[in-house]
């Protein structure tokens, strides 16, 4: 089973709550002069802790279906993938149902609308914005995505750190 969902990654910081002395108003310095942004989909196996990751220009059917090629290339021995996601309107196009119907071994469900507490790739976000993103600094996008490398390149294997981040606690 795994988790599918996407997010921004984009070379300005996220502001976040943070420690600073009583009466002074924390700042983060931001001088960007153009913004720059991606779409990173992201399916997480709840099984594994393992994390498949594309990046695209923009979100929208095209690069979702490429996504949905990664994630079978990935997982080509498993004998049924069954992937949680949200209702955003490409992930229904015709294009990828149409497509789905050549891949029966990969099966959509779909979550109720406006419930991303269910998602449990919405965490592996949280925690790489608290680590790579929030009151951060960083002139390039390119920049950025190597700090998501670094930050994710282990996470692409079984492990149990992003499994401990990822978990549903109800």
């Amino acid at each position: 089973m795994l988790y599918e969902d996407e997010c921004s990654l984009s070379n300005t910081a996220t502001v976040s709550y943070c420690w600073s002395k009583k009466g002074t108003q924390p700042q983060v310095v931001c001088k960007q002069r153009n913004r720059e942004r991606q779409t990173v989909f992201g399916s997480y196996n709840y099984g594994t802790g393992q994390i498949t990751v594309s990046f695209a220009d923009r979100g929208n059917s095209y690069s979702f279906k490429k996504h949905l090629k990664k994630v079978l290339r990935t997982y080509k021995t498993a004998p049924k993938i069954i992937m949680v996601l949200d209702n955003v309107a490409y992930h229904h196009a015709k294009r990828i149902n149409a497509w789905l119907e050549k891949n029966p071994k990969l099966e959509l469900f779909f979550l109720p609308p406006y419930s991303p507490d269910l998602n449990a790739v919405e965490r592996a976000w949280w925690y790489m914005r608290k680590k790579i993103t929030h009151n951060r600094f960083i002139k390039t996008l390119k920049d950025r995505k190597i700090a998501f490398w670094k930050m994710f390149s282990h996470f692409l294997k079984p492990n149990s750190e992003l499994k401990k981040v990822c978990e549903i606690n109800y």
